[in-house]
């Protein structure tokens, strides 16, 4: 838990032809050979992933990907691939061969980009081996992006281009905070944090360290406690806390041992808001309503993991979803960054908590759902709905909260 989480860092793709040097500019970036270089076309075949710290945005990701005029079905294969990676991008730098210029794959591209509002730099590689700036502007006019001259190879117009890439890079890539916007100085907040057989030996999972980090990066303080001893930490406590987090499977407990004037959440919910768009994961919650026996439900995971017997998505969720709807219902899951082409065939999808993907990830992920007409709730939301807790897990969003109050 020393690094920032992937899913916390500014997305960076870097996208153009074969041997445009995506490969050759993300080394030079990162100042490390990270990424392999050869003269012949296609080396990258899959998006590849790489941290580093880009001052003063901070930590981010550069990723490198396939050509995106990769020929024949494989190669086709690998441009959808390429193309996925647009769901979460923040920053694109579109790379283009100072030898060879733009055609029709960049202008599509650059079409794709603007549609989905995601800036982009466009970025002349191998001006080392030729100069033609009249040139260059030509092509911005056509592509309707700025140029940026580089050479991966050189390094030459590394720094402008890092520069305009801090310019271009996006306010609004991450939600504010995860918890610190509800806080003043000096609040308590008392996070609930269950030792089972899912939490990682000798650690606590990623949205318990980054709520509890978020907490103290605003001045607030924390007191850490297993559910049993919710009660004894309030009363033991001279401050009244402002809030108290809890897992989601832990929620009935909780909100017995949480005093009526103190607010009361989840992790997950929190994450609902932070990574994705907590309304409409609320508005999917009242789908459930819906459901009748044999309805087909999609459990999407945005990672793998190794699962437990009493698994969350694999058992859990299942099961009390089944004891709501009085009958069986057909589940299917799905790991990873795509959801099954039959998806307008689901009544619902239940999401992860997106504690491993970027706030854009996620969003675009609802905003499929959304577009193909299958509600999308969350873990954490769908949870606290299900046990009947969800206008309380959500005092400390009004707007949220009447989705379903008035739902």
């Amino acid at each position: 838990m020393e690094a920032t989480p992937r899913g916390d860092r500014l997305h960076i793709a870097i996208f153009g032809r074969r041997n445009a040097g995506k490969s050759s500019l993300i080394n030079a970036l990162s100042n490390q050979d990270v990424a392999i270089v050869s003269p012949e076309p296609g080396t990258t075949t899959d998006p590849v992933y790489r941290p580093m710290e880009l001052l003063p945005i901070g930590p981010v990701v550069l990723i490198d990907t396939a050509g995106i005029d990769d020929p024949g079905d494989l190669g086709q294969l690998r441009v959808r691939s390429t193309l996925r990676v647009l769901n979460k991008t923040d920053l694109a730098l579109l790379v283009i061969d100072a030898t060879r210029g733009p055609g029709e794959d960049e202008k599509s591209l650059v079409n794709r980009l603007k549609d989905r509002a995601i800036p982009v730099i466009g970025t002349v590689n191998k001006v080392d081996l030729v100069r033609r700036p009249d040139d260059w502007a030509g092509w911005a006019d056509e592509l309707g992006t700025e140029m940026v001259p580089v050479s991966g190879r050189t390094g030459e117009g590394l720094e402008d281009l890092k520069r305009r890439m801090i310019d271009r890079a996006p306010s609004d890539w991450a939600a504010p905070a995860i918890v610190g916007d509800l806080l003043d100085p000096g609040d308590l907040v008392v996070l609930v944090v269950p030792v089972d057989l899912a939490a990682p030996k000798g650690r606590l999972i990623l949205p318990q360290v980054q709520t509890l980090r978020d907490v103290l990066d605003h001045d607030a303080y924390a007191v850490v406690a297993k559910e049993y001893e919710l009660r004894e930490a309030i009363e033991n406590q001279v401050t009244r806390p402002k809030l108290v987090v809890t897992d989601s499977q832990a929620f009935l407990k909780v909100a017995a041992d949480t005093p009526p004037d103190v607010m009361l959440t989840s992790f997950s919910i929190l994450f609902a808001r932070y990574k994705g768009d907590l309304e409409e994961l609320v508005a999917g919650a009242r789908a459930v309503d819906s459901l009748r026996p044999g309805d087909r439900v999609l459990i999407a995971e945005a990672c793998t993991h190794h699962r437990m017997a009493d698994d969350i998505g694999r058992v859990k969720i299942p099961r009390w979803l089944r004891q709501r709807v009085g009958g069986d219902l057909e589940f299917h899951w799905v790991s990873g960054v795509k959801y099954p082409d039959d998806l307008e065939s689901y009544r619902l999808v239940v999401h992860c908590g997106a504690c491993m993907i970027n706030r854009r990830e996620m969003l675009s992920r609802i905003g499929e759902a959304k577009a193909r007409g299958v509600p999308i709730v969350n873990y954490g939301v769908l949870i606290a709905y299900l046990l009947g807790l969800l206008p309380r897990a959500l005092e400390p969003f009004p707007a949220a909260r009447q989705v379903i109050v008035e739902g």
